[in-house]
């Protein structure tokens, strides 16, 4: 994977410059690439861009925000006029919630597929965010390697992305995933905020997922959010994109608030990348 100094944009398959700018904000990882599974679908309709974060980023939810408004805005200046949906999932889905109420104006929809927000829920996600930075790097190493059951259903998911799943947990430091569970356990959004975003919303949650309430959340969310609905998967884990029976785009088209355009005809291009410097 490549290593850039600030978070970036990917665009991880083709260029589609007539179609509207979808932005995928990845989970703990943070790189990007477990979107992998859900592109041959989005990009039917969609300009794709993949939110990338170093694997040794230290940098908080404000400022993290600001890079991801900066990176929005200058694509937003090669497509004038064109619609911005964003979409987070797991701990994107936290930092699009804070994108979403730093820069209403720039996004026309919102997509939250079983965002962290719940983090502090979860007693055992918790307490044991505040272990983990005790381990040895070796021990932190292997048990993260270990909670890949927790993390995701495995049965669902084709041996490919399981490889790609295990390859972007390595690729997050046991200093970087520290830091980001701080990040998760300081989040914090009040009702009042929530209630103050008009945006179409679409939460997505898992019934499966073993590490966040996420149907409760989700459930949650959608009262808050003036313009919500949610879908729940009866069979899915956290890391549901990742699933090989679960298909973000024909969801998006299944909701009542979200409708992607018809497709347009894409061109093929070298992968692109945009970088945000440092506030």
């Amino acid at each position: 994977m490549d290593v850039q100094p600030h978070a970036y944009f990917r665009t991880p398959t083709r260029l589609n410059p007539g179609a509207p700018l979808f932005v995928f904000l990845p989970g703990m990882d943070g790189t990007g690439q477990l979107f992998r599974a859900q592109v041959a679908g989005v990009e039917k309709a969609f300009d794709i861009r993949c939110l990338s974060i170093p694997a040794d980023d230290m940098t908080g939810w404000e400022q993290l925000t600001e890079q991801v408004v900066t990176l929005v805005k200058e694509e937003m200046e090669r497509k004038p006029g064109q619609p911005v949906y964003l979409c987070g999932e797991s701990f994107g889905g936290c930092l699009a919630i804070k994108t979403v109420l730093r820069a209403p104006h720039l996004f026309d929809r919102l997509i939250l597929v079983n965002p962290a927000s719940s983090f502090n829920r979860r007693p055992w996600v918790y307490w044991g965010s505040y272990l983990s930075r005790l381990l040895p790097e070796q021990t932190y190493q292997l048990s993260s390697l270990g909670f890949l059951t927790v993390l995701a259903s495995l049965d669902r998911i084709l041996p490919e992305d399981r490889d790609a799943l295990i390859e972007a947990i390595r690729f997050v430091t046991q200093r970087s995933s520290v830091w980001r569970q701080s990040l998760l356990r300081d989040f914090y959004v009040s009702e009042y905020q929530l209630r103050s975003v008009a945006l179409p919303t679409l939460v997505i949650a898992s019934a499966q997922d073993r590490l966040f309430p996420s149907v409760s959340e989700a459930r949650r969310l959608v009262s808050l959010l003036p313009n919500a609905e949610m879908i729940v998967l009866p069979y899915s884990g956290h890391a549901c994109l990742l699933e090989k029976d679960v298909h973000l785009y024909e969801l998006m088209q299944s909701s009542r608030l979200v409708h992607p355009p018809q497709p347009t005809m894409a061109v093929r291009a070298p992968s692109a990348e945009s970088k945000a410097t440092s506030s």
